[in-house]
Parts: C-alpha cells; sequence; structure tokens
C-alpha cells in the first residue's frame, strides 16, 4: 500500500466512453474501465487528487461517484443520457469538451495534467489543450491501424480514428504504450514521431491469488475432479470466443472426464445480452456443449476471484489484444493462461513459464495447448506458480501508479518551467514596447 503523505495536485483522467464507475461486463465495459478505476484510485494513495471523466448514459447515474479519499468519477453530459456506442460517439465530443470546461469553471479547478484513454479521449485532450496550459498524456488501450487488420468490416469511423490516432502520437507531451509489443506497433503503424513510455497495466494482487482452489470450487458448487476451462470479458467477436468454444469441441480436450467450460462476462443470468451471446450460445448447441458449458453472466470482482482460482486453466482467445487485464488477473490467482499469440499477449504470458500462447482463431492449436495444462496437473501446477510470480514482481497497480507518478512529476515540472519561462518573455516583451514608446514620445 502506497502512502499519502504528500499533496501532488489535481489531475483528470478522461476515459469518455469506458465509465470508471460501471460494472464491469456491461456492454462496452472491460479492461479499460478497470484501467482507468485502478490507476485513478492507486494515483489517489500517492498523494493526488483524481478525478476521472466519463460520459453519462443514463439520467439515473450519479454525476459524481466517490471511490475513495481523493478519487472520483464525474459523468458529463454529451448528447442523450443513454448507451451510444464507441463508433457512434465522435459528433458528441465536442459537447463533451464544452461540459469539462463548464465544470472547470464551476468548481474554480485547473488540471494541469490531463491523462486522456482510447482514441475518442485523445481528441478530448487535444481540444482541450487548444485552450489552456496543460500536460496531455494518451494510453490508446488499442490501435485501430492494428485492430482494423483482424476485421473484416471496417466501420465508417476509421478513417477519423486513424487521423487522430496518428495526430495524437505526434503531439501529445507523451504517450504511454503497455507493453512492448504496443510501443513497436505505434512505431510500425501509426509513426515514427512522438514520446512514447512503456508502463504496464496492473491488477490487485491483493483480490486475486489468495484462495485456494478447492475451496473456491466448494464455494461455487464444482465439481473437485473437474476439468475447468474458464473465459472471462465481454462478448465480442474480437475477443475470440467461438475459437475457444470450437477448441473445447475437439476430440483431445471434450474427451476429458468432468471437462467444463465456463464463460463468464456479460449480463446477469436471464437477461439479455446482444448478438455475439446468442451466437455464441448457438455454436455450444451445434456442437452439443451445452451439457458442459455454462455462462455466468457478469460478475463482481470478488467473484470473479472465485473462477480463476476455481479454473485449470484460463483462455484469452483475443484476436487483438494491447495488453489483457484478465491474463495478469487469471495469473495473479495462480492460474496458467493460453492466450493468443497477439500484442500485449506475448509480454504478459512467457511460454512455458507462466502458460502457453497459440495463433489467433486456430482452434486446433489452442485446443493442443489446453489439452497439455488440463491432462498434466504438475504442468498445470508449476505454471500457476510461475504466472503468480511474474504478476507479483510486474503487474501490481501500486507499482504502476508509481511509475505513472514519476512520468506526472516530471511533465508538471516541465509545465512550471514553461509557465514562468513565458511570464519571463511576457514581462520582456512589455518592458521592450514601454522603452519603445519612450523613445517615441521624446
Amino acid at each position: 500500500m502506497l502512502a499519502q503523505d504528500k499533496n501532488r495536485g489535481k489531475i483528470a483522467l478522461i476515459s469518455v466512453h469506458g465509465d470508471p464507475a460501471v460494472e464491469i461486463g456491461k456492454e462496452e465495459a472491460g479492461g479499460q474501465n478497470v484501467y482507468v478505476r485502478q490507476v485513478g484510485e492507486a494515483l489517489a494513495r500517492t498523494g493526488w487528487q483524481v478525478d476521472m471523466f466519463t460520459r453519462r448514459t443514463s439520467p439515473e447515474q450519479k454525476a459524481i461517484v466517490e471511490h475513495c479519499p481523493g478519487c472520483r468519477t464525474i459523468r458529463l453530459t454529451a448528447g442523450a443520457e443513454t448507451f451510444v456506442g464507441r463508433n457512434e460517439l465522435f459528433k458528441h465530443l465536442p459537447e463533451f469538451v464544452e461540459a469539462f470546461f463548464r465544470f472547470q469553471a464551476e468548481s474554480n479547478t485547473i488540471y494541469p495534467i490531463i491523462h486522456t484513454n482510447y482514441w475518442l479521449s485523445s481528441w478530448v485532450g487535444m481540444e482541450i489543450r487548444k485552450r489552456q496550459l496543460v500536460k496531455l498524456i494518451h494510453t490508446y488501450h488499442s490501435l485501430g491501424a492494428v485492430k482494423y487488420k483482424a476485421e473484416t468490416t471496417i466501420p465508417l469511423i476509421a478513417k477519423t480514428r486513424l487521423k487522430i490516432e496518428k495526430n495524437c502520437l505526434e503531439t501529445v507531451d507523451r504517450v504511454v504504450a503497455t507493453s512492448p509489443q504496443e510501443q513497436d506497433h505505434m512505431r510500425s503503424f501509426v509513426s515514427q514521431k512522438g514520446n512514447i513510455d512503456v508502463i504496464p497495466c496492473g491488477t490487485d494482487i491483493e483480490r486475486f491469488g489468495n484462495i485456494d482452489r478447492a475451496i473456491a470450487r466448494e464455494t461455487l458448487n464444482l465439481q473437485p475432479n473437474a476439468k475447468i476451462v474458464l473465459y472471462a470479458g465481454r462478448f465480442d467477436p474480437r475477443k475470440g470466443i467461438e475459437t475457444l468454444v470450437r477448441a473445447v469441441g475437439r476430440s483431445e480436450v471434450r474427451t476429458h472426464e468432468n471437462i467444463q467450460l465456463i464463460i463468464a462476462g456479460g449480463s446477469r443470468p436471464g437477461q439479455p445480452d446482444g448478438e455475439e451471446r446468442a451466437r455464441i450460445e448457438s455454436i455450444v448447441e451445434e456442437l452439443e456443449l451445452t451439457d458442459c458449458t455454462t455462462f455466468t453472466g457478469r460478475l463482481d470482482h470478488d467473484q470473479l476471484a472465485q473462477y480463476y482460482a476455481a479454473a485449470d486453466v484460463c483462455v484469452v482467445p483475443s484476436h487483438y489484444e494491447p495488453f489483457g487485464l484478465v491474463a495478469i488477473e487469471a495469473m495473479a490467482s495462480g492460474t496458467p493462461v493460453v492466450a493468443s499469440e497477439v500484442g500485449g499477449l506475448k509480454y504478459t504470458v512467457v511460454p512455458e513459464e507462466t502458460g502457453l500462447l497459440a495463433p489467433p482463431k486456430d482452434e486446433v492449436a489452442f485446443a493442443a495447448s489446453i489439452n497439455r495444462i488440463i491432462s498434466n496437473p504438475t504442468r498445470r501446477d508449476r505454471l500457476g506458480h510461475g504466472a503468480r510470480d511474474r504478476v507479483e514482481s510486474h503487474f501490481s497497480w501500486d507499482g504502476v501508479a508509481m511509475q505513472l507518478d514519476e512520468l506526472y512529476l516530471s511533465l508538471l515540472k516541465q509545465l512550471h518551467q514553461e509557465f514562468f519561462f513565458g511570464k519571463r518573455k511576457a514581462k520582456v516583451a512589455t518592458k521592450k514596447r514601454a522603452i519603445s514608446t519612450s523613445q517615441k514620445v521624446s
């Protein structure tokens, strides 16, 4: 735990579409929401006053949510107070910018440090910087230039997104990449210009990793001898759930006695979860996996910790993942991970040490990797211990906050120097004009 021994000042984290206060697992709620919330709370423990700005999506939502001393979520109205998908949000961003300035004026507050998250928020941050002196930091969370390579249908907003992502990298004060792989992608696919720091995402190593497997299974009413394969996350075609389901449906996995596939995330049981959940359920039925598959619906963090602990393996089959919080949450729980060999997953998951990697969309490779782990308890436990060790040494939220704290303080120092240098230049200019006027008069 970090000690709040100094008042660092105020900082704004902007996450337009990823509400830090929303329940994880709802539509448009995933790793980015966790990142912003956990970073905000950890920064508050270092002494920052952290305000996290997001868009209000319902009149019933509180305008301000207090999370802990020094950290709160502030919901601004931009467009109708209803859910709007990411690809439709851009037209509402100017209103979000104006709402941000109104909040500053009404609360008599100026944020010298602004950290934006996702490309939509980067546009907001760059517009704010046009009107006030500020140091601007950005975390992409995903890159359109990489994401669109994995998609067959490219949204109409793609051209705008790619242009803004390039402008962001080349002009903001600092970009935070969450893995060396993401940094490479920025340089290869976005721009050679701009300043990049690599600071990983983190996880709560106290919440995840303190539950015994047998106790977790008893709590969740799961069989002690079951072979449990877990997916955790939202329903989205890019998350590759179909690959996992088809892998479990292959004979090398399916023939294991007491095989159990648990798909955790999305809505509460009994609530609709959109087209992707319906599609995945139809594939489960097609492969005759209904009897061994459980859809848990949305889980809170304590429930999710139980499922991570209970699982033999956690599978992250994403087509693209700049970091992958689920991977390190599972690893923190001592559960090995089978993940797609893409993006930040190549950084978080170390093959043969913390889990295994497989080519994305390759159900045969995923089946082989899953089978290697669930068929050998000794290997499973060895990889699980290695996974926990890696998270402890690399991916705690307080460790992430300490690295961001250093970055913010260095940029704040630059800002002060620029401000006072600007004031000196203004004084000199005023003095020169006065002398010039005096000479003309004489």
